[in-house]
């Protein structure tokens, strides 16, 4: 069966908007929209909000590939996105007219761009959706996933997760994100309710809608739990919750002592996971049993998954149904599926007698930043074209923050956060800039890229 016929087999779901308090069940949003029955891309700008959803679901059920974006990207990057792309349909609530495209009302509430000329360009039958590899970066890159890989990666996370048929879900984690997705996806399929709200887990309306509707879980990065522990969140119970979910990187030993003192104390279950969008969510968890022995653990791999680590280079290397057809770099990559089951995660690991695995360090140039993923040499190429052709370079400080050095020391570091809160949404806060006289160099003349970290 399709993704969208095990969530539509689901007849007692509902979909609770947060804003109205007004509950719709899935049998509703059956076909909902009057949207063409052809083959094309729709670029759905997502907000986590019953509208968004509604469109999601309306063309998974269609032979359209669905791209999901973020509805707060830089304006400038999804003109280039959709220049390059040029899909069929756009849903942007944010926007009325967009050139080459004209307004169209497909229900009651619900307005699509749709493009006035058919894009010429094939897509491979394989193609359900198309996720970012990087993040609000806007890059042209995505993992190109099937149906099938979406569905794989749903039942593995159900047979280890405790959905239950009564459990209320928030979406405190965009869709965009593999994450997201998979939260909502598992429990579209198995749970009964889902709170569309684009309220973060930080803010006080999140939580007021949580005791309002009795939600069941919540999930979140190692940043989103050290801000809970800060607030006392796990000094008092929580009685509707019954379990919570984290991924995008290895939680601190205090917070884990203090989380595992929380389960144990009022009966809760933690899952920590280990993924990457590429394998459709979830490659490995680890049970909570776990979590202080195995510490710094991924834990081992999910059902239908197991990892090998290779001799030559450490690198961890994940086999299941849910890898993922390659990646585009524009359209004429939509044609093409390549099909395989093998992983290269860019991660270099070990594993222990027991066969819990641990990443203990990175090949890729690619860091979590609370979450996020992010290219930084696409956000070098961002930084230098917004300051005028600056040498900067870009490292991650254990997924906690962005260094970004440079070479000028007239430039201000307030320009640079200036820049990558506007354009990459990203937090001053979490941003270190660094002067450095002369940039450190390898042999062959690249930035050298340990020696700049080193430099004090």
């Amino acid at each position: 069966m399709s993704l969208y016929d095990l969530i539509n087999k689901n007849q007692d779901l509902f979909f609770i908007d947060a804003q109205t308090g007004h509950a719709v069940s899935v049998k509703t949003m059956h076909q909902s929209l009057q949207i063409d029955n052809t083959q094309g891309l729709v670029f759905i700008y997502n907000d986590n909000l019953i509208g968004s959803i509604e469109v999601l679901l309306n063309f998974l059920n269609s032979k359209f590939t669905v791209v999901l974006l973020g509805a707060q990207l830089h304006p400038s990057f999804k003109q280039n996105l959709e220049e390059l792309y040029t899909p069929y349909y756009i849903y942007d609530p944010g926007r009325k007219t967009i050139e080459g495209y004209k307004s169209t009302q497909v229900s009651a509430s619900i307005r699509l761009l749709k493009r006035k000329e058919t894009p010429a360009y094939s897509i491979h039958s394989n193609i359900k959706m198309l996720l970012s590899t990087s993040g609000t970066t806007g890059s042209p890159k995505f993992v190109k996933l099937s149906d099938g890989n979406l569905v794989h990666n749903a039942y593995s996370i159900l047979d280890y997760m405790p959905v239950k048929k009564d459990d209320v879900v928030p979406l405190n984690v965009p869709i965009i994100f593999v994450y997201g997705l998979s939260i909502f996806t598992t429990n579209c399929m198995a749970a009964g309710s889902i709170v569309c709200t684009n309220n973060d887990i930080l803010q006080p309306a999140f939580w007021t809608d949580f005791s309002k509707y009795n939600c069941s879980t919540i999930g979140g990065v190692p940043y989103v739990y050290e801000m809970l522990h800060r607030i006392g969140f796990f000094k008092k119970d929580h009685p509707s919750l019954r379990y919570m979910t984290q991924t995008g990187g290895i939680l601190n030993q205090a917070l884990r002592t203090e989380i595992a003192r929380y389960i144990s104390t009022y009966g809760k279950q933690f899952f920590a996971q280990y993924g990457q969008t590429e394998a459709a969510g979830r490659m490995a968890y680890l049970p909570q049993q776990d979590l202080l022995e195995k510490a710094a653990s991924i834990g081992r791999p999910i059902k239908n998954g197991r990892f090998e680590i290779d001799d030559e280079t450490s690198e961890l290397i994940y086999y299941g149904p849910n890898v993922f057809g390659g990646y585009a770099n524009g359209p004429g990559d939509l044609g093409t599926w390549h099909e395989t089951n093998k992983l290269y995660t860019g991660d270099v690991a070990r594993v222990d007698d027991d066969g819990y695995y641990y990443i203990t360090g990175r090949i890729k140039r690619i860091i979590k930043l609370f979450g996020t993923r992010l290219n930084l040499d696409e956000v070098e190429l961002i930084l230098k074209n917004a300051l005028g052709g600056q040498t900067v370079v870009c490292t991650g400080i254990n997924d906690k923050y962005l260094r970004v050095s440079h070479v000028n020391d007239q430039l201000e570091e307030s320009v640079i956060k200036l820049v990558l809160k506007e354009k990459l949404q990203i937090h001053p806060a979490s941003v270190q800039v660094k002067y450095i006289p002369c940039m450190p160099l390898t042999p062959n003349g690249k930035i050298d890229y340990p020696a700049v970290m080193s430099v004090a």
